[in-house]
């Protein structure tokens, strides 16, 4: 096994070095480009709230890449990581109001349009394959176009993340185990009151800042996908992680709308094209490096316990219903049938 951990390590510290020695990858918001249709040359300012060397922006620069590739370098794309141009929700008003043209934005896609917190439950899904069917589906493409029709935010794509884990410095079994657990979230409705109905105190609080929160004791767990959670350097300041998989996690590569229509018909093309590509790129690398890194976090210090999810699940699943009431019941009602339950 060390010797496939360093290899990993290796990998991914090439890789990031790499990506930053790429002159199109900045921290400079600059100045947004708003090219008007038929425009010959169009830059594409893209931002994610991860480090140089998360896949989702190894993912980006592949969609860069392919970008630049396809339109023969009539397109380009700059990639602004680590927030640079804020967290989820800043984006998302960015992509509204056209000042941040691309960006990959999850369930914070919620604020926006309600119907996408419907996705964000808690234990609503038992497998990939479960919430693949649902997003790949009519209920998805649903969700996408109430998107585009409340915030103007265009989803291109839904990128696998692999399935939540909870990082905490207690190690969680029980339900009982995460009675009273001061819990980092997203800012997401549909989150924090499933946690509350399993008994955590669930406190909402930005990517950026919770390595400090957990660090300085403000928060004591939180729940990612591995290679978030390794990306973002969690297991330094935790002791133990618990295979939950509590939420099978997606983010969007979303569009502002504004953006979209600025475009010919060929560039709306080329994007969609490259899109499809980084997608294929980033869900093999989520299946690959998942274990992988677990298996690092795990030679660096932090424990895994397996926890008893059938009582954790039950009680989580109580909070559904009453949750879709005031979204959506219809859709959830449909969602669960497509599910067979």
């Amino acid at each position: 096994m060390k010797k496939r951990v360093l290899s990993v390590i290796s990998v991914l510290l090439v890789m990031a070095m790499l990506i930053g020695c790429t002159p199109a990858t900045t921290t400079d918001p600059g100045t947004p480009g708003d090219p008007p249709a038929g425009a010959a040359e169009v830059n594409i300012r893209l931002g994610h709230i991860q480090s140089e060397i998360d896949i989702w922006h190894l993912a980006s620069v592949r969609f860069q890449e392919e970008v630049e590739r396809l339109s023969e370098g009539t397109m380009t794309v700059t990639i602004f990581p680590n927030a640079t141009l804020g967290g989820d929700r800043d984006m998302g008003e960015g992509m509204q109001i056209g000042t941040v043209d691309m960006a990959l934005i999850a369930g914070v896609l919620g604020v926006f349009e309600p119907t996408v917190l419907l996705l964000e439950l808690p234990y609503l899904f038992n497998s990939q394959a479960e919430f693949d069917k649902i997003i790949h589906g009519e209920a998805g493409a649903e969700i996408a176009e109430n998107v585009l029709n409340s915030s103007g935010i265009r989803i291109l794509n839904w990128w696998n993340r692999g399935s939540r884990q909870v990082t905490s410095n207690r190690p969680i079994n029980t339900i009982e185990d995460i009675q009273g657990l001061v819990i980092r979230v997203p800012e997401i409705t549909a989150m924090v009151e499933t946690w509350r109905v399993m008994g955590a105190s669930p406190t909402p609080m930005a990517w950026a800042e919770v390595y400090t929160g957990l660090e300085q004791g403000v928060i004591e767990a939180q729940e990612n996908p591995i290679p978030f959670i390794y990306s973002g350097r969690i297991h330094e300041v935790q002791n133990y992680i618990a295979m939950t998989n509590h939420k099978y996690e997606y983010v969007t590569m979303s569009a502002s709308e504004l953006f979209w229509q600025g475009l010919t018909a060929e560039q709306q093309g080329i994007i969609i094209e490259a899109a499809q590509i980084a997608t294929a790129y980033q869900n093999e690398q989520v299946v690959h490096l998942t274990n992988d890194l677990l298996e690092i976090m795990v030679a660096e210090g932090i424990t895994v316990t397996n926890p008893d999810i059938a009582g954790i699940s039950a009680v989580a699943r109580t909070a559904h219903e009453p949750f879709a009431q005031t979204i959506d019941i219809d859709l959830f009602n449909r969602i669960m049938a497509e599910l067979g339950r």
